[in-house]
């Protein structure tokens, strides 16, 4: 072979590998832009989280709740929470409102990289406090701030923009590439188990979740009983899901289409059935899929309409006056932090470069686990589950809930009478018009199925404990004794439904409390 040939099929071996490196890079570039807003819906989502949760806080996350910490250190091994330091409610509030801060630093993007690192720590140290009541939105939050820890989130829209120089547009690293595989991975693994589920692959499942009634809320209600959409509706979804890898291969508005039409489930999702944040979460994931053209386009529209300048000039004043106000507590955070330049240049490759690729070859194990495809050595398990980024994606899946299930809590109060203690009214053991409803919020419907169903029969009891003592803290009439029932709707709405009664505890509110073995 003559050095001319060899030289040639060294450029064209060369050539080609240009062209497939440039092919990746540019399916896994972000803009920065993209990053801005994905980082405002992450820091406004965990505000909203905090204030949601707020609503019970005593309930679950005092000594005084469903789950006190001696139930927490029983059933869980491994329990390294603040939240879980003390079992008083002003802990709690001093801890929501410590986490508030951070999330607010992440939104406005003040310190972002320290920001988010604090606001991963303590949303991890909230979900270990009570596991019964998380969702797969919880796992997606906890591992999109995860990922932020490792990209540029501060970089456009923020007050720390203005001390970096604005020298590109688009970032493409490690990080890009594990945030942008974490969304697609919830899709295909979730994927890969309703595609074994014959309610799924047969259009039946969303009818059967509607129909049950019971996660169905404002529109949904209006079109639980309309077959031949929601039949539509699951072969839609199941067809997106299953193309969901053309989230990574498609490029430019190609891929923004794509991406929009998963917006646009979710966002159907938030006004039809009662799944917390886990809609807007998926949304706040999707933005980081739409590329620069996207984004050179809304910008040009908002100059248009005058959007822009008005933004512009809210920007500058946040970025002058914000500084001046900074809580100590940042700034005493920053001083034990060091901050990115403060690492060696071995560090730097280290956390940006060698920490996100273990970590992604990790979680691509774990959802290969959650599917049966493979299994993850113990010391890969061991450093998912100290992380808390485990996961499976089974939303609804591989079967949904295709009844209608609620409690009835009769109690036996002091003066003789019967009354409803979880609900506040009289005893019916009817189907309610709305099982939605019977749950005070979808945390709440989340714990009582864990509680109802997952062997956790010991927790029964700490359910009633706290169903007595908050009943005779906020009534006159103390109750002395109640039993929970849970109730199944086999049937479905119909006029005439077949109810099967379990009884699930009896309990005696008027001694101490009593463990369910």
């Amino acid at each position: 072979m003559s050095q001319a040939t060899s030289t040639n099929a060294r450029d064209r071996v060369t050539d080609t590998l240009d062209r497939a490196a440039g092919a990746i890079e540019q399916r896994f570039e972000i803009d920065l832009r993209a990053l801005a807003a994905f980082r405002i819906a992450v820091g406004t989502l965990l505000i909203v989280d905090l204030l949601l949760r707020s609503r019970s806080l005593t309930a679950f996350y005092t000594d005084n709740g469903v789950l006190p910490r001696e139930a927490l250190f029983s059933d869980y091994s491994s329990v390294y929470s603040l939240h879980a330091i003390s079992g008083e409610a002003w802990a709690q509030i001093l801890l929501f409102f410590v986490a508030g801060v951070f999330a607010f630093a992440v939104l406005v993007g003040y310190r972002t990289r320290l920001a988010t690192i604090v606001s991963w720590l303590l949303l991890i140290s909230l979900h270990v406090r009570n596991p019964m009541i998380l969702n797969g939105g919880d796992i997606m939050l906890r591992m999109l701030l995860l990922w932020g820890v490792f990209l540029p989130l501060g970089e456009r829209w923020s007050i720390d923009a203005r001390r970096i120089e604005r020298d590109r547009v688009t970032v493409s690293s490690v990080g890009t590439m594990a945030v942008l595989t974490q969304v697609l991975l919830m899709y295909a693994t979730n994927a890969i188990h309703k595609s074994r589920s014959d309610a799924w692959m047969s259009g039946n499942a969303v009818v059967e979740i509607f129909q049950a009634d019971q996660f169905t809320i404002l529109l949904g209600n209006a079109i639980a009983d309309q077959v031949p959409l929601l039949r539509a509706f699951t072969h839609l979804w199941m067809v997106l899901i299953l193309l969901s890898p053309l989230l990574i291969v498609l490029v430019g508005y190609r891929r923004a289409v794509f991406a929009s039409l998963f917006v646009s489930m979710h966002l159907g999702m938030f006004v039809t059935i009662q799944v917390g944040l886990f809609p807007l979460i998926s949304v706040a994931g999707l933005l980081l899929f739409y590329p620069s053209a996207v984004w050179d386009d809304l910008t040009a529209i908002a100059t248009r309409v005058g959007i822009t300048p008005r933004l512009h000039g809210g920007l500058i004043r946040l970025q002058r006056d914000f500084p001046q106000f900074s809580l100590p507590l940042l700034r005493s955070v920053r001083e034990i932090v060091p901050s990115p330049a403060a690492i060696t240049s071995r560090g730097r490759v280290l956390f940006s470069t060698v920490v996100p690729w273990l970590f992604l070859v990790l979680v691509v194990l774990a959802n290969a686990q959650a599917v049966d495809y493979t299994e993850v050595p113990d010391p890969a398990e061991q450093v998912l589950e100290t992380a808390h980024a485990e996961q499976s994606w089974r939303m609804f899946a591989p079967n949904p809930i295709s009844n209608a299930r609620w409690l009835v809590v009769p109690g036996e109060l002091e003066d003789g009478t019967e009354t409803d203690v979880l609900h506040g009214s009289a005893v019916d053991w009817d189907r309610p018009p709305s099982v939605d409803e019977t749950y005070e919020t979808s945390r709440w419907r989340k714990y009582i199925a864990t509680m109802r169903y997952t062997s956790n029969e010991n927790h029964r009891s700490y359910f009633a404990n706290h169903l007595c003592g908050r009943w005779n803290a906020t009534h006159e009439t103390g109750v002395d004794r109640l039993t929970i029932y849970g109730l199944t709707d086999r049937a479905g709405p119909s006029e005439d439904p077949d109810i099967a009664k379990y009884e699930l505890l009896e309990y005696d509110c008027s001694g101490e409390f009593i463990q369910n073995d």
